[in-house]
């Protein structure tokens, strides 16, 4: 049996409990693409990244707190490697839908700016755990 730290059950049960906001995120895409919400074709695309982000980032943030277990990391690069793609499933899917919020919008607005952060901390973490996973 895996034997987890309490910080990274904890953070598993935390996690799993934002699927049911990703589930609310993919009620609202049915309403937006079966036109039952007044969008624009810019805010459809960057709603159903956003979606995919939030769902696709939160599984492999799991798997990634789990494999953390299996190296010999500590400290802050212990938290980077566990938690930089959980970090990366709250930046990016925000800097989708934050950006297209807003009647009629055509173009992101300023929260843009959110989705080169998250990029950066997603490849932070995942490369530090490959690091990680190397030298264990």
């Amino acid at each position: 049996m895996l034997e987890l730290t309490d910080a990274a059950r904890i953070t598993a049960g935390i996690v799993l409990l934002t699927v049911v906001g990703i589930e609310s995120g993919g009620a609202f895409l049915v309403r937006v693409v079966t036109r039952r919400v007044p969008v624009t074709g810019f805010q459809t695309s960057f709603f159903r990244a956003g979606h995919a982000h939030a769902g696709v980032l939160v599984i492999l943030g799991l798997l990634c707190l789990l494999l953390t277990e299996a190296t010999g990391l500590t400290g802050f690069w212990r938290w980077l490697a566990a938690t930089g793609v959980l970090v990366a499933a709250i930046l990016l899917p925000a800097g989708f839908f934050l950006s297209a919020v807003g009647s009629g919008r055509e173009a992101p607005n300023w929260a843009v700016v959110l989705l080169p952060a998250g990029a950066v901390v997603l490849a932070a973490g995942v490369v530090t755990l490959a690091v990680g996973l190397f030298l264990a």
